[in-house]
This record gives structure tokens, sequence and C-alpha cells, in this order.
């Protein structure tokens, strides 16, 4: 059924911080049939924003959101938050189905490992740092070590001082976090190969560790550690509450269609 002016639009509310939460956006800005508003967590300073509505800062936990959901009359959410944002996935999760409204998780595909690559799974970031910390292993030698697992969360690697850290962030970390070897490097993706290849030979990496966030930005770190056969301690994504999950933004609207259609002829 085609949207009509006289109809009024779907109220939506986009969790992001992804580049498939601003995919989706910028699909919505020109989509009459919808009222979308976008929600930021406030921890990347100056984000690109959308020509739509958008809040930034925290809910104030599950109720909180649900009051937010129910004072703006919300009647469908997309949760397109970074792979690792599990705690905003799981309020979502919970406001969602206590308030009965339809939820879809955007969320782009992992990585995986070719037979070319040398790549250590572990399940989070302090298993990472046990890792470089071992002596039987990493700890034997001081090691120069590529850090790409954002600015908020490197105090576990102070377990491992010995190494030398090039920490890679959009925005600074706070210093009391970082081990006592650690370089700083402010940079906002996308990142092209040959620019990693030369960072990566340029400071003599002998190790890279990262999330496993998937998608196409910051993928040719993976594919220089590759070609300079550097190992790679990869932090594997939490889990995430189950739902309706979809991997691009134009599935996204496809589904959102769909709800606003069915929407539409229960109001009729």
């Amino acid at each position: 059924m085609p949207f009509s002016a006289a109809l009024s639009p779907l109220p939506v509310l986009i969790l992001g911080g992804t580049t498939e939460a601003s995919g989706l956006c910028h699909l919505l800005e020109q989509a009459p049939a919808f009222a979308p508003t976008l929600s930021l967590a406030g921890v990347t300073k100056n984000p690109h924003l959308p020509d739509i509505p958008v809040r930034q800062g925290g809910f104030g936990g599950v109720e909180g959101l649900k009051d937010w959901l129910r004072n703006n009359t919300i009647r469908a959410v997309i949760d397109a938050t970074h792979p690792f944002a599990a705690t905003m996935s799981q309020h979502a999760a919970k406001a969602c189905a206590e308030l009965a409204l339809p939820l879809l998780r955007l969320e782009r595909p992992v990585w995986h490992p070719t037979a070319e690559d040398n790549w250590q799974s572990v399940p989070n970031l302090t298993a990472a740092a046990s890792l470089l910390a071992d002596p039987t292993g990493y700890g034997k030698h001081p090691l120069r070590v590529f850090l790409t697992t954002g600015r908020k969360e490197v105090a576990p690697f102070c377990a491992a001082p010995h190494h030398f850290y090039l920490l890679r962030s959009i925005d600074a970390p706070d210093p009391v976090t970082l081990p006592p070897q650690t370089m700083c490097l402010s940079a906002r993706g996308p990142f092209d190969y040959a620019a990693e290849l030369a960072m990566m030979q340029a400071h003599h990496i002998d190790v890279l560790i990262t999330k496993n966030s998937g998608g196409y930005a910051t993928f040719p770190k993976l594919e220089a550690a590759r070609a300079l056969h550097c190992p790679v301690i990869m932090v594997e994504r939490p889990p995430h509450p189950i739902c309706a999950r979809v991997e691009t933004p134009e599935e996204a609207m496809v589904w959102l269609q769909a709800h606003q259609a069915a929407s539409t002829l229960r109001d009729v």
C-alpha cells in the first residue's frame, strides 16, 4: 500500500553508532512514511549526523528507555549499535519485549580468517591481555603491538607493560588507563590497504589486536597483517539477544516498510 500524506508517518527509533545505522538514516531522509529518531550514546566527539532528529546520551537503563519509547509513541525499533555494545542491545530487547514493540537487529557480518591468516580468537580483552602477558608465549619478549580495540578498554593491557603499544582511536584515551609504553594515534576510518601496510611497516608491528567488528571500513588492517605474516589476536563478539536480524540498511528498510504497511492496515 503506497504511503499517503494523510496518514501519519510511523515513529521509529534507531539505536545508532555504526556505518550501517548512518546508511539507514540516509535512506530514511527520503522516506516520508517514517518519522525516525537516531539515538547516539554520545561517546564519540563530533559524530557525523544525518538530516533527521538526533538524541545523544543514555536513556537510564531499561525503564528509562521504556519511558522514552512510550512518551514518543515509537512503533518500531532498530538496534544498529556496534557489535560490541551488548548492554544497549540487551536493554533494547527487554524494553521492546515488555512494550510489545517490533525490534530488528541491523548488524554487519563477522570477519572470517583465510588459510593465509594467523588469527587467535579470544572471548574478551582481558583474555587478549593475558595472552600478551603469558611468559611462555607472546610475553616472552617485548613486542610492538598495534591495538585497535578502542580508547575506553585499554586498561587490561597494563597487565603486560613490557610491550610497546600503538593505540589507534577516534578520540584521545584517558592517559591514566594506558600501559607505560603507549603511542596514541588519532584517526577515523575508513582506512585503505596501502596506508595500513605502510603504517604497520613504519612502526615495525609484531602483533595486531582487534575486535571482530566486521565491515569494510577497518578491514584493510587485516589484509596488511596477512601480507606481513603478522599474527592477529581477534576479540570475538559478545552474545546478543535473539531477534530478527538483517545485515544491510536496504534490508532494514524492507522490514520497516512491512511494519509500516501492517500498521496502516490496523489503523484504517
